[in-house]
């Protein structure tokens, strides 16, 4: 895990904000959903992608195709092998 140097408080509702360079770096818009981890007193928030969603459209579909560190949806896969 690599240190950003950004430290941020908590407000009286629990919240905290994320820096816009930060959120602008990982492409996180205003409806951006966030996956909560803990281990031991550590926080991890990861982009929130649910299963089956493809990278290359975004489309969430059953038969999605794990390749390497991608998920891709029939649809692409067609496009990508008419090429």
């Amino acid at each position: 895990m690599k240190s950003t140097g950004i430290v941020r408080g908590i407000d009286n509702l629990g919240r905290i904000v994320l820096p816009k360079e930060l959120r602008k770096a990982l492409k996180l818009d205003a409806d951006a959903r966030l996956e909560i981890f803990v281990d031991g007193e550590t926080i991890l928030l990861k982009k929130y992608k649910p299963l089956g969603t493809c990278d290359l459209c975004g489309e969430i579909t059953p038969d999605a195709l794990q390749f390497k560190n991608l998920c891709i949806c029939r649809a692409c896969r067609d496009e990508l092998n008419a090429l």
